[in-house]
């Protein structure tokens, strides 16, 4: 095995991503955008998210620059680690800031030409829709591994240690975390704010119907779907992706002393390992995306899954001989003995948790489904029956991927030690390009149907991209389900990494001051989850008036004669946004920095009670928000209860709506929000690692 060549090929696999997203970039924007008042929305929508991304990464820059400063500061004198540790932050917040722009705007071209696209019929707008999505899952991916393969190659060149390259690299995955947690809050912030103030002043306060082009917050709206569930996606899924990548390889230098001395074996050959994973995964996502092919009239759920499902069969295949020619058949560190198929194992542990946790989150949140019947049923005595019944859901929806994770932990500890969690992790991982395609597929086809609604299109245009909507909210509570599951197990690697780099031997909460850390720890995430939540109520209120302002204002406007001021509610939620995201990332970026000062093995401490109470709140959050989401649909499509038949307009849609309105926060801005909370504050306790040694 030829470690010079390997290193080399790495970057290929980036720039290859990062090429045939720019392809697929260039298919999509050569499609028919549609009529003149088509390509108009589709500007406006286009225009309000590019600003807001603007004004977030100016924001955002200040940041970088003053956290980059300190790192070099703290690290100069580090002989574990480097100022350049500061050059690695600065990159990883780059790649991720670049792959939510290209995505966020490759998007707001696909939208209107998938409406464009469903006016002919439903296989071309999949078409469209998905090759979207896949522009973003390719450049997360390609700028993940392109830019850890290439500072790896900068640093090993350097004469240092390989626990030294690794600990400077770290900051990569410090530098993702600090945007992804932004991205997310800040676009979590944008897309529920317009959408909750958009569903409550349209649909209960002046009846009229979703996406009416009467509604001042409706364009706001549409790109709240942008700036949130694509950009901020994407964001939390970098995060992860390069967080289980240099977790492996933490824990990979462990072998390094044990492989030198071992016949055709390369002695990096664990440290490299979840880079050629990750490398070849690339080239699965891709080989995927050609599955998902619908004939018209077909399903479009059946396509997405065949690209995703058939993916993770591929991926499991060949990892099984990558590792086999990587890894000797066994070998023995610290008293403990590994083995290749051992870490094989492990793997397909991470890859079936993965869609385990997919498939039951799609359970609790799917509309054909008991959960949310009997939630649109409870919905029939009122709001507060509904909102009963949601928390209910949500709270029920916990235990099983608790179970799932649990089993998958220890069945990856016991095939292959803590090297097993964090390959498991990047199991799951290792085809995030079509995952995430998948899953930036929703929101494109969400703004479709808002555009054909918008623009006055034939019915039969919105009942198509109403069909690749269903679709998509589907596959988005699969995606929320596989991002929290992937959140648990990188953070576990995470923090095996930091016990090993900063020299704690174990965490025992008998010991007070470990056991204040796990307290510590378990109350971030409802703090972190009350800052975003009111953050929505306090924007969702100022968007409301305002758009009550416009209807009592602007003559004509409730008649459809006079045109709504969209771009004063584009403005409130950028202006909510930007203000409102900054007090939560102070808090997840300080909180590991003090109590690590204040004692190594109380920030373990944390690090634990942050992991087990932010994942089981954020499938608490994320699966009650999408059941009452799918709930008030499914009372929209007419239910009928003791003989009596409720749909749109009656009171249990109006209850619907509401149980809807108070899950929008929960399951698109707080929830998703506290995958990354966990990821980076073990990111920073790592990075804090070699100084508090």
């Amino acid at each position: 095995m030829d470690t010079q060549l390997i290193i080399y090929l790495i970057p290929v696999a980036g720039l290859l991503s990062l090429g045939y997203a720019l392809y697929t970039a260039g298919w999509v924007g050569r499609q028919d955008a549609g009529n003149e008042r088509m390509t108009e929305i589709a500007l406006a929508i286009s225009e309000g998210a590019r600003a807001f991304l603007n004004r977030e990464y100016k924001v955002l820059g200040i940041f970088v620059v003053a956290v980059a400063v300190l790192l070099a500061l703290a690290n100069m004198a580090n002989e574990q680690s480097s100022a350049l540790v500061a050059v690695s932050f600065v990159t990883g917040a780059l790649c991720s800031a670049l792959a939510g722009f290209i995505g966020m705007t490759v998007a707001t071209k696909a939208n209107v030409r998938t409406t464009q696209a469903a006016r002919t019929g439903l296989a071309s707008a999949l078409s469209v829709a998905f090759s979207g999505g896949l522009v973003m899952g390719l450049s997360v991916v390609g700028l993940g591994v392109l830019g850890l393969s290439t500072l790896f190659i900068a640093y090993s060149n350097m004469g240092w240690d390989m626990v030294r390259v690794i600990n400077v690299i770290s900051g990569f995955s410090l530098g993702a975390s600090s945007i992804a947690l932004f991205a997310r809050v800040g676009g979590g912030i944008y897309t529920k704010a317009a959408d909750v103030g958009a569903d409550l002043a349209g649909k209960v306060y002046e009846g009229i119907p979703e996406d009416d082009p009467r509604n001042p917050a409706t364009i706001a709206d549409n790109v709240g779907d942008n700036v949130g569930d694509v950009a901020g996606m994407g964001a939390d899924l970098f995060e992860s992706y390069v967080g289980s990548i240099i977790g492996t390889m933490v824990l990979g230098a462990a072998f390094i002393a044990t492989f030198d001395g071992m016949a055709g074996v390369e002695p990096l050959a664990g440290v490299l390992l979840p880079l050629v994973v990750a490398g070849v995964g690339i080239l699965v996502s891709i080989a995927g995306s050609f599955f998902v092919r619908v004939r018209e009239g077909g399903n479009p759920q059946a396509a997405l899954n065949a690209g995703e499902f058939g993916a993770s069969g591929i991926m499991a295949v060949l990892s099984f001989f990558i590792i086999q020619w990587m890894l000797p058949s066994e070998w023995t560190v610290g008293g403990t003995t590994y083995t290749a198929m051992g870490v094989y194992y492990a793997v397909l542990i991470g890859l079936v948790a993965g869609v385990m946790i997919g498939l039951v989150t799609e359970y609790f949140t799917s509309i054909d489904h008991a959960p949310v019947v009997g939630i649109a049923r409870q919905s029939v005595t009122g709001s507060a029956t509904c909102i009963i019944a949601g928390i209910g859901v949500g709270m029920y929806s916990t235990g099983i991927p608790a179970v799932i994770l649990a089993v998958a932990i220890i069945g990856a500890s016991a095939t292959a030690g803590l090297y097993g969690i964090a390959i498991a992790a990047l199991g799951m991982l290792s085809v995030t390009g079509i995952q995430l395609a998948v899953d930036a597929y929703g929101p494109i086809s969400d703004n479709a149907g808002g555009i054909a609604e918008m623009a006055h299109l034939p019915p039969e245009v919105r009942e198509r991209t109403d069909k690749l909507d269903a679709v998509g909210n589907t596959t988005a509570a699969i995606g929320k389900g596989f991002a929290i599951g992937s959140a648990a197990l990188t953070a576990l690697a995470l923090f095996a990494a930091f016990m090993q780099q900063a020299d704690v031997d174990n965490i025992d909460v008998a010991n007070p001051v470990i056991l204040a850390g796990v307290l510590l720890g378990a109350m971030l995430p409802y703090v972190f989850s009350a800052m975003a939540i009111n953050a929505v109520g306090r924007a969702a209120g100022e968007m409301i008036e305002e758009v009550g302002r416009q209807f009592r204002e602007i003559a004509g406007l409730r008649e459809g004669t006079a045109k709504a001021d969209y771009a004063k509610c584009v403005d409130i939620s950028t202006k909510a946004a930007i203000k409102e995201m900054v007090l939560p990332g102070v808090l997840a970026i300080s909180a590991p920095v003090v109590v690590g000062l204040i004692d190594k093995y109380m920030l373990g401490g944390l690090l634990v009670g942050v992991t087990v109470s932010g994942v089981l709140l954020a499938i608490f959050q994320s699966n009650a928000g999408g059941a009452w989401d799918n709930a008030k649909k499914r009372i929209e499509g007419g239910i009928e209860v003791n003989g009596v038949k409720y749909g749109k307009g009656s009171d249990a849609h109006k209850a619907g709506v509401v149980g809807d309105t108070v899950g929008d926060p929960l399951k698109d801005t707080s929830g998703p929000s506290l995958n990354i909370l966990i990821k980076l504050i073990a990111v920073v306790a790592l990075v804090l690692a070699p100084l508090i040694r």
